[in-house]
């Protein structure tokens, strides 16, 4: 073989197979958006989201209980879906690569009810950047809409990243 494939171990270099170059702080721009792929919240992703949180409220696993009380089918936990917008299901965190030191803090407000088949469609956008001497915080508005276009939860979250190196 010739050239830089099969066996030389130069035609690979791990630390080269990323999303792109890393962007610092100083490349980000208020306005920005980050799309996260749209996710149907099927009974599967209830049961995981009851295991891993321990939280076996009737609300999110009982039809016959959901329904005296009001409710067209089993109710979505709040962080069920607050993490939607996690950034590391979109590019967000693979545009900053190395830079990205942190996040740091969420908050969320729950605006609708989400029942299990609903899609929900989630979106990072940059509204605030607040620089220091060697990092900055990112601020992002997340927004989480469903299959009909309603907000069904909005929040902050907040992310320490690396200033570009002197």
């Amino acid at each position: 073989m010739t050239g830089k494939t099969g066996g030389d171990p130069e035609a690979f270099e791990p630390r080269n197979h990323s999303f792109g170059p890393t962007h610092f702080f100083e490349d980000l721009k208020v306005g920005q958006r980050f799309y996260i792929n749209s996710r149907t919240q099927t009974e599967a992703l209830f049961a995981a989201f009851q295991l891993a949180s321990g939280d076996n409220h009737p609300i999110h696993y009982d039809r016959v209980y959901c329904q005296a009380r009001g409710h067209r089918d089993m109710l979505a936990h709040g962080l069920q879906v607050a993490i939607q917008g996690a950034a590391g299901a979109g590019v967000f965190p693979h545009v900053l690569g190395d830079s990205l030191i942190g996040f740091i803090e969420q908050s969320s407000r729950f605006l609708k009810p989400v029942y299990v088949g609903d899609t929900l469609f989630p979106l990072l956008e940059i509204t605030e950047l607040r620089p220091g001497r060697t990092t900055g915080v990112v601020i992002l508005r997340v927004t989480i809409h469903n299959q009909n276009g309603e907000l069904v939860m909005d929040g902050e979250h907040k992310y320490l990243v690396k200033k570009r190196p002197a």
